[in-house]
C-alpha cells in the first residue's frame, strides 16, 4: 500500500531522488529544463508530497499556486525501481484532488519532449490533460511542451 504525505523537499530523505530528478533532465533538456530544486519546491506558493511503500521512498510532486484559480504541476518523479508500479498515476490524481480542494479552476504542466518524457505524457493525457500553449513565465521551445485540465 502506498502512503503520499506532505513532505519538506530540502530532507535528507529526499535528496538522492531529487538529485536525480534534476540531472536527468538537465542532461537532456539543458537550458530548456524548468525543474526546481529544493530551494524552489520549498517556495511559500509550493506544496510538495513524497509517495512512500512502507519505509521506502517511491516518488515525490509538487503543486504551485500560480495565481488563486490556476495550479501548476511540478516535478512529478517516480523512484526508477518504481516506475510502471502505479506511484505516477497516484501522484498526479492527488495533485488533482487538492487542486479540485482549493478550487482550482485549471491545472497546467510543462514537460519535455524527449523520449524519457513519453511515459510521464501518456499519463497526463490519459488523465484528461490536453496541449495549451505556454503559460505563466514559460516561452514555447522544440524542447518542451504544455498541458491543462480543466478542473
Amino acid at each position: 500500500m502506498m502512503q503520499i504525505r506532505k513532505d519538506d523537499p530540502a530532507a535528507p530523505h529526499v535528496a538522492a531522488l531529487l538529485a536525480h530528478h534534476l540531472a536527468e533532465l538537465r542532461g537532456q533538456m539543458a537550458e530548456f529544463a524548468f525543474a526546481l530544486d529544493a530551494t524552489g519546491l520549498s517556495a511559500p506558493e509550493v506544496t510538495f508530497w513524497t509517495a512512500w511503500r512502507d519505509e521506502t521512498l517511491v516518488g515525490f510532486v509538487a503543486l504551485k499556486a500560480l495565481d488563486p484559480h490556476h495550479g501548476e504541476v511540478k516535478s512529478m518523479r517516480a523512484a526508477p525501481a518504481a516506475r510502471g508500479t502505479g506511484v505516477g498515476r497516484a501522484l498526479l490524481a492527488h495533485v488533482v484532488a487538492t487542486a479540485r480542494e482549493r478550487g482550482y479552476g485549471r491545472l497546467s504542466l510543462e514537460t519535455g519532449t524527449a523520449a524519457l518524457h513519453q511515459p510521464a505524457l501518456g499519463l497526463y493525457r490519459s488523465a484528461g490533460f490536453v496541449p495549451c500553449d505556454a503559460f505563466a513565465d514559460y516561452r514555447p521551445s522544440p524542447h518542451n511542451q504544455f498541458l491543462t485540465l480543466i478542473l
